[in-house]
């Protein structure tokens, strides 16, 4: 199961040498008693891949009769409380938590609905879905249906289906295919046809995509980014809009979530969490490339800067060689 969630361009990988029982014993060590050893929890949480840190929930768990998730919580507060819990929690559990919390309340954040969605795969989308249901005895499409609506909606639970090809294989007829097709519900009639930029843009696979959108560029002579923005309007286009850039460039979408988070007045925590978790073992080596990239600055200063000098950003194999990295 680890293997669906972990890619080839993590920051966390697993730690050599590792052993369960000394690491739970260390943390519990670190929050007894008056005063609690943050350093020692960000040593240990943010240098063990998510498999090694469900390990050490058992080991806890065995050793102390107790959930570490709520010794954390009993010990810790506000977002750094929030950031060593989500660290201890499964991928699938951490991801159906933050789509919930996207959805409670009078509100709903359409921009954390829209980035888990667009850049989760479709095995992902399924253990998200069965979490989800597993700890709200409800399921996500329910939740999707009575929070959002329209066209919005309809792409959301086609996406949260979990039904878009995973193929790295290239069909160039069904290419040009669906781009004629995505022409004529858009630029080539009157009004535009929402349920065709679905069908297509929420299960063919990113590869497949990038090729229909070359395709489109030939017979519109128009990229498919100023066509979504000319035809469709509201959360809708912002989700296509999402869809075509992580097919382009999944890190770059994400690079820019975070530096959207981290500028302005105040910090989005729940975004920044969320995105430096869900991608530590995926693609966050390319997305501080990319950050780096597009804003000239690196992402371990950006959060240095930012937030209180003792973060579990700021330490760890988590970060080190970051400039070195965003070289390379």
């Amino acid at each position: 199961m680890a293997s669906i969630w972990v890619g080839h361009r993590g920051t966390i990988r697993d730690y050599p040498d590792f052993s369960p029982s000394v690491d739970a014993e260390a943390i519990r060590k670190a929050i007894r008693g008056i005063g609690t050893d943050e350093k020692m929890l960000i040593s240990i949480l943010t240098e063990r891949s998510n498999a090694q840190r469900q390990l050490i929930v058992k080991e806890y768990q065995a050793a102390y009769g107790k959930e570490l998730k709520d010794d954390l919580k009993g010990d810790l507060s506000g977002h750094f409380e929030h950031l060593m819990v989500a660290l201890v929690t499964p991928p699938a559990v951490f991801d159906a938590k933050q789509l919930k919390k996207s959805m409670k309340g009078a509100g709903t954040n359409e921009d954390a609905l829209t980035e888990i969605l667009t850049t989760r795969t479709s095995r992902q989308m399924k253990e998200i879905s069965q979490a989800y249901y597993t700890v709200y005895k409800k399921s996500l499409g329910d939740d999707i249906s009575s929070e959002t609506s329209g066209d919005f909606r309809k792409a959301l639970l086609t996406l949260a289906d979990g039904r878009r090809d995973e193929s790295l294989k290239v069909d160039e007829h069904l290419a040009k295919k669906d781009a004629q097709i995505l022409y004529k519900a858009g630029e080539n009639r009157w009004g535009t046809d929402e349920d065709k930029f679905t069908e297509i843009l929420c299960l063919r696979s990113f590869p497949q995509l990038k090729l229909t959108f070359d395709e489109y560029r030939n017979i519109s002579q128009k990229d498919i980014v100023d066509s979504i923005k000319g035809e469709l309007s509201g959360h809708f286009e912002d989700l296509l809009l999402a869809i075509v850039h992580c097919v382009r460039n999944t890190p770059a979408f994400l690079a820019e979530r975070l530096h959207r988070a981290l500028k302005g007045a105040g910090t989005d925590e729940f975004t920044l969490n969320r995105i430096m978790v869900s991608r530590s073992e995926i693609d966050l080596l390319d997305i501080r490339i990319e950050f780096k990239k597009h804003y000239g600055y690196s992402l371990y200063s950006a959060i240095k800067t930012l937030l209180c000098p003792l973060t579990p950003f700021s330490g760890g194999d988590w970060w080190k060689g970051e400039d070195k990295e965003a070289q390379r």
